[in-house]
């Protein structure tokens, strides 16, 4: 008898204190996980350790993984840390100051102290050269070819890395960019250049401008990076390819996040939400609230019928807090379609600490993976969320990681104790459970903005927690905001690398037509949209993916005229007389959906004509749970005393293996569930149900 090959897809996600490893057995759907240490100062080498354990631990050949997806946060730690590439500007004359003028707007409006983020590139590496176009895409002033050539002569001797291009109107007419780039290439042809019109070609000079930069900053330091990856892998004997996960909820291939390393950003949140969405399909919810709590950040979003909500616009900056949703003008602004989610500073292992005002507070520094929270061991000596829900009890110290590590209760109540306690006058298990009051306090705010300050109730949503710390703070979280159910992934602390596997290709290409639209020409519109949709399955094809697997989506852009921001509308498929007529019709409707109210005597107009490309992806089809039999008391493995803020202090409960929960078992908390990837905090008077899909979903009572 011959022995089938097995088929595994493998997803890989580097956070900032874990690297998280996924393998989905094609055939069957089993799951199997591994997960280890990130190493900051060389990610790649994490996640290889990552893939040789998950390989070595579950008795799989190399040769047997047929497809990589990878999450990382490398994009973003390079704009954080300010490790970015020397890289050189090119402006039209007059402009070179533009990164240094940036927006007015600012996080914090009265504060006199606050300074902008400093320019990615100096302003001595800003230059000017003769050239002017017009917003309808005519020459004013034909390009001063000899001005290229001086400040190419000028970068060469300055040894910048990369250079940006962003010259005025270049959205309408790249040709002057697209000489510019020529003229590089024979003056300094081993330096990259990056053209405005090929990663942003969309109105507003700033954030064309910002985002160019960005990624030219991080094409000299990411690139190499996913080409070392691609070099290990393959001499591992992994031969899949490799894919990236971008910002917008879409994977790429390795060949263009090399080249577009801006569109990985927010790589890691944005496979979080997929992720959430994913799971709860199985468990037929459509509406959630993501809600991951990794080792630094907590990262929170609402997924409405099952899709995340998308931004055309985000920050990066000096924080973790990457999108202007919450704080905007504290980063560099980057044109490409984003998840919407708020990132804060409250992480496992976030630092509990005194503010200027001696009050105790959670982040947003955190401990990371290097020294780590105190409990760890290796040098950390001030008191993280995880050294609180350690000294709680809520923590198995002998299970963590499913036993692999050894976690030390001392050193976190000495951490405590000496941090947060006496300062603050409490006892410990008080200062502790603070520690989680104020994180979780945290958390219900940023969920509340975007939440019920953007309409939502979130009562009609189920809340989906994730990230290793995300099971531990959810139900006291959803008890806050009136959400009576959350729903537990099977694998919480893995699930970013879930949904980088249940995700497809994904690319958007737009392009700036401002126009009336009772002027439209829909000659001129379906030429148009037959030009973006060309490039679109162009750069799906060039990553292998066949025409029956690609689906072409047409969207505009509009706005009311004298409006600054547009909503998106669906575009049909068909453009004929009647196309203006129906886009200003969807957008009425689209406006009072968003907003409220809509006005049918005001004239609207078209701002970006976009096409979204999406090139099919198979999902994994995850194993079911057996079904119960007897009751769920199998699972018991013992009892603990955990301190539960409902109880005023320490009780004894119960301590479940999630690995013996069955289909239909039933419990009430108090509770404590156990798992290699994480902990289930289940309080008093609340009830889990194990359900078929292998999610635990937990009914909260309000009443």
């Amino acid at each position: 008898m011959i022995k089938l090959k097995r088929r595994y897809r493998i997803g890989v996600d580097t956070g900032g204190t874990f690297t998280d490893v996924v393998l989905v057995d094609e055939s069957s759907g089993e799951m199997l996980v591994a997960k280890v240490a990130t190493v900051p100062s060389d990610p790649s080498v994490g996640c290889m350790n990552g893939i040789e354990k998950a390989l070595s631990e579950h008795g799989i050949d190399a040769a047997e993984i047929v497809f990589s997806v990878h999450g990382t946060t490398i994009a973003t730690n390079t704009i954080i840390e300010g490790k970015g590439a020397k890289a050189g500007l090119i402006t039209c004359a007059g402009f070179r100051d533009v990164l240094e003028i940036a927006y007015q707007t600012r996080p914090t409006l009265y504060d006199i102290f606050y300074d902008k983020p400093v320019p990615l590139i100096p302003r001595y590496l800003c230059q000017g050269v003769g050239e002017r176009t017009g917003p309808d895409g005519e020459t004013i002033t034909p390009l001063d070819e000899q001005s290229v050539r001086s400040v190419a002569r000028f970068f060469a001797a300055e040894e910048v890395e990369a250079v940006a291009v962003a010259l005025l109107h270049a959205y309408k007419n790249p040709n002057s960019e697209r000489r510019v780039e020529q003229i590089l290439s024979e003056e300094c042809p081993q330096i990259p250049v990056v053209l405005s019109s090929d990663i942003s070609p969309e109105y507003r000079e700033y954030p064309r401008t910002s985002t160019t930069v960005v990624n030219t900053v991080l094409l000299p330091r990411v690139g190499p990076y996913i080409a070392n990856l691609e070099e290990k892998l393959h001499l591992r004997g992994i031969n899949s390819g490799l894919h990236l996960m971008s910002s917008s909820g879409g994977i790429i291939a390795a060949n263009v996040a090399k080249r577009q390393p801006v569109q990985m950003v927010e790589s890691g949140p944005a496979a979080g939400v997929i992720g959430a969405a994913f799971v709860a399909a199985r468990s037929g919810y459509s509406n959630l609230l993501a809600l991951d709590i990794g080792g630094t950040t907590a990262k929170l979003a609402v997924v409405n019928d099952g899709q995340p909500q998308i931004a055309e616009q985000f920050e990066v900056g000096s924080s973790a807090v990457a999108n202007v949703t919450a704080q905007r003008g504290q980063g560099y602004p980057v044109l490409t379609p984003v998840i919407s989610l708020v990132e804060i500073g409250a992480g496992g292992g976030s630092i509990a600490h005194l503010d200027p005002g001696g009050a105790l507070t959670v982040g947003p520094q955190s401990a990371g993976a290097d020294p780590g929270p105190a409990c760890y061991g290796l040098g950390g000596d001030q008191p993280t969320l995880t050294d609180a829900n350690l000294v709680l009890g809520r923590i198995n110290p002998d299970f963590f990681l499913g036993g692999e590590t050894a976690l030390d209760v001392s050193l976190s109540e000495q951490a405590i104790i000496k941090y947060a306690a006496e300062p603050s006058g409490l006892e410990l298990l008080e200062a502790a459970n603070a520690i989680i009051d104020i994180a979780n306090a945290k958390m219900v705010s940023a969920l509340y903005f975007i939440s019920v300050e953007q309409g939502i109730d979130p009562r009609d949503y189920v809340m989906v927690p994730s990230g290793g710390a995300g099971p531990m703070q959810a139900v006291a979280i959803a008890k806050a905001l009136g959400v009576s159910k959350v729903l537990i992934p099977p694998t919480p602390g893995l699930n970013s690398a879930v949904g980088m596997l249940a995700t497809d290709l994904k690319h958007e290409v737009v392009r700036t037509q401002m126009q009336a639209t009772a002027d439209v020409n829909p000659t001129q519109l379906a030429e148009i949209y037959e030009e973006l949709e060309g490039s679109t399955r162009n750069l799906l094809k060039e990553q292998d993916v066949q025409e029956e697997d690609i689906t072409i989506i047409r969207e505009a852009g509009m706005c009311y005229v004298g409006q600054s921001f547009q909503l998106r509308v669906d575009v049909p498929s068909v453009i004929d007389t009647d196309t203006g007529s129906q886009l200003e019709k969807a957008f009425h409707q689209r406006h009072a959906e968003s907003y409220g109210f809509d006005n049918e005597e005001e004239p609207t107009q078209l701002v970006n004509l976009r096409v979204v490309g999406i090139g099919k992806v198979d999902r994994p089809v995850l194993k079911q749970l057996d079904h119960a039999i007897g009751p769920a008391k199998r699972a018991i493995k013992g009892k603990r005393k955990v301190y539960f803020s409902e109880a005023k202090g320490l009780i004894e409960v119960d301590l479940y293996d999630r690995s013996l929960l069955m289909s239909g078992d039933r419990f009430t908390g108090p509770a404590i569930i156990e798992q290699m990837d994480t902990t289930i905090v289940v309080p008093p008077e609340v009830e889990v149900e194990a359900e078929q899909s292998g999610n635990l979903v937990i009914h909260i009572n309000h009443t």
